[in-house]
This record gives C-alpha cells, structure tokens and sequence, in this order.
C-alpha cells in the first residue's frame, strides 16, 4: 500500500526529544526523513539513557525510541562543504525542521530565509523553549522546566506534597504533536496555493495549550487549585475520582454516581455525601472511607462487581504489566524491529491505523552517518568526491 506521506521529504536538524518524535511521527507516515547530525557524537540523545541501560548494550533506549524511519547524514555544519550540500537537500525538500536556540540556524546560514531563497515552497519549521524573543529567550527550554514554569507541577500530587513533575517528558512530546499538525496544515495550504512558509513552536505556549481546561477555570474565576490531601486525582475534581489500595494491588475509581459505590461497597454511609458540592468539600473524607473498604478485597473482586455495572474502574498497571493486557494484545499495540548493533530492538506501535495508507516502521534509527554516502550519491556526488569529504573531515 501506499503511505500518506510516500514523496515527502524532510530535512531534519532537531535533537533530543521533542523535534525527533515529530520527525519520526512524518517518517512512520512515510517521508523520507534525513537526520543532519553533528559529525562524531550526533545528537545528543545517543548519550542519554534511563535506569543505566543500553539496548544490545551499546544504544541509548531513549534514542532509539524516537528516531526510526530516518537516515543520518553526518556533517560538520561549519564547513563550506556541508553548506554546499544543505543548500543542495533544502532545494528538493518539502520540510525543514530544527531545534536550536533561537539565531543558531541563521548564523550557520541555514536559517528561514536562506533556505526559502533557494526553495520558497519550502515549510519551515523552528521550534524552541519560550519563543524566538523575549525576556527568556536566551534560556535553556527543558521538560522540567517547562512543566514548573507552567503550573502543571501544581496541579500533581498531594496537598502535603512539593509540586510534582508528570513521570514523562509531556512538555516535548506534546510540542511534538504541535509541530506535526502545524506542518500539515501548511503542506495542505501549499498544495491549494504553491506557497511555502515559517511556523515557530514553543514548548511554552504548547504546555500552555493543553492545560486548557485548567486555565479555563483559573482565568476566569481568579481562584486557585488546592491539592487535595488525599489521593483525588485531579485538584478540581470531586470525590470519587482516584486510586485505591486494595487487598493485592491498586484500583482505579474514577467518575461514579456515590449511591452505587455506596451499593457495591455495602457502605450506606457514603448516601449521607450524595451531593455535588458535599463530594468536593469533603472529597478527602469521603477518599478515605472508600478507601477503607477497597482495600478488604483485592482488585479482581471490585473489578467484576463494578464492571458487570458498567462503572469507570480499571487495573492499575505498572509498565511491566501493560504488555500482558488484553487489549495491548488484542492492538497489537507493541512491535519489534531489527538493529544492526543493539539487535531486535522492542517498541511501541504505530498508534494511528489507516484503510488505505498505513504507517510502517521501515528503517532502524541510524547510526550516526550510517547514510552519508547514500544521500550524497543521490545529490550527485560521485565516490571520489565522498572520498574527499571524508579526508577532509566534512562527513
């Protein structure tokens, strides 16, 4: 079958996290992705790595995770040479998409309008922390920092609790999904017009995006979330909505009318709270005391009393568990791919499911310039030329 993006082409100069898994996400629809790395080291992702641990004991499980379905050029971007060639991709590329702090692109000569002089149907994509300006433009745009500056730090955990960050990297990849929907909706302009153009995204305004509920709340009322002491899931919300312990685990409990819970839980205690605003002014009470029954029977026994009631309740999985699900199982939603060094590699699906143009894993993330002289036969260099590059230090 075809693929979506079959004939699209992306010059990709983003590092770390979020400017790759929006690459990735273009290549698993089936552009063809050129990874301009750093000549020696390459991103610096291929550094990172969680709890100690390399796949086949050499690559980094972070890099790996969003960098398949592309091709790695190697460069030393300084070079006259690697311009050349830059100039000579950006001329029959649809996209162009980087992560720099704000000036870097322009001072190599790659910036926007360098590149729309040579191709202005070209898209272009720049993606940084807060922004190309403004009082925090020069500083480092991280996850973390992101997700304080924000207020979501905030709005997680309990009321006795420090301010507490999500357990992944939400601001990077929600700017992720930004990017790739920008960078659509501008291919379909093109298409109707010819017209190229710039897009800026920033990690700020996107964890700002989706916070909108939240905001929606504050702005307009001026007042704050309080964290509740006990386990109520979010800060706004009422009681029953959480995770409980229960004889051999945990339970999720999430929206549910009070009189049932109080049926299923042989608790007519619980119809004393059965009112709206009762169930958010005592939530932490009312946590508590369901708590204390939950935890009498393990979690398959409220499962299939809740469920046969078609109440809002699940397992709570750790993420050893979420493979064995059913549904995981029944989605096939994890896969596996070969790797030339770290060998089979296993991963998470792709998650959208197309009739007629599926997405596809085609290539291993590369090793660093593992394409170098594919790319550059294609661009017309011939093996002497590649020869010299390579003496030279350009690749």
């Amino acid at each position: 079958m075809e693929q979506a993006l079959k004939g699209i082409k992306v010059l990709d100069f983003t590092h770390l996290l979020q400017g790759p898994f929006a690459t990735q996400m273009l290549g698993d629809l089936g552009a063809d992705v050129i990874k301009v790395e750093r000549k020696g080291t390459g991103d610096g992702y291929r550094a990172w790595t969680f709890l100690k641990y390399r796949v086949g004991g050499t690559e980094s499980p972070c890099y790996l995770a969003f960098n398949r379905n592309k091709r790695s050029l190697a460069l030393d971007l300084k070079s006259r040479e690697a311009k050349e060639i830059v100039y000579k991709l950006a001329a029959e590329c649809d996209f162009v998409i980087e992560n720099f702090r704000p000036g870097v692109m322009d001072k190599l000569g790659f910036g926007y309008e360098d590149l729309k002089a040579i191709n202005p149907r070209i898209i272009y994509c720049s993606s940084t922390g807060y922004g190309q300006d403004g009082p925090y433009v020069n500083r480092p745009g991280q996850d973390l920092m992101l997700q304080a500056l924000t207020g979501l730090t905030t709005l997680t955990g309990r009321k006795d609790a420090p301010p507490t960050p999500l357990g992944t990297g939400i601001a990077d990849q929600m700017g992720a999904f930004n990017i790739v929907y920008g960078l659509l909706s501008a291919l379909y302009y093109r298409e109707k017009t010819g017209k190229g153009q710039k897009l800026e995204v920033n990690l700020f305004q996107c964890l700002l995006t989706h916070q909108l509920q939240e905001f929606a709340v504050t702005l307009n009322s001026g007042r704050m979330f309080e964290r509740p002491l006990s386990g109520i899931a979010h800060p706004g919300q009422s009681a029953p909505f959480g995770i409980y312990q229960s004889a051999d685990g945990y339970i999720c409990i999430s929206v549910n009318p009070i009189a049932q819970l109080a049926e299923v839980l042989e608790d007519e205690g619980l119809l004393a709270y059965d009112d709206p605003d009762t169930l958010y002014d005592k939530r932490d009470e009312v946590f508590y005391r369901i708590q204390a029954s939950v935890v009498k029977q393990t979690t398959k026994h409220w499962l299939d009393l809740m469920l046969a009631r078609d109440m809002w309740v699940s397992e709570v999985h750790n993420h050893l568990e979420v493979e064995n699900d059913p549904q995981v199982q029944h989605l096939q939603a994890f896969t596996s791919y070969e790797h030339p060094t770290a060998g089979e590699v296993r991963t998470v699906n792709i998650p959208i499911k197309f009739s007629e143009t599926p997405g596809s894993i085609r290539r291993h993330p590369p090793l660093v310039g593992e394409h170098n002289e594919e790319i550059l036969q294609e661009l017309g260099y011939d093996a002497a030329a590649i020869h010299l590059m390579k003496q030279s230090g350009v690749l």
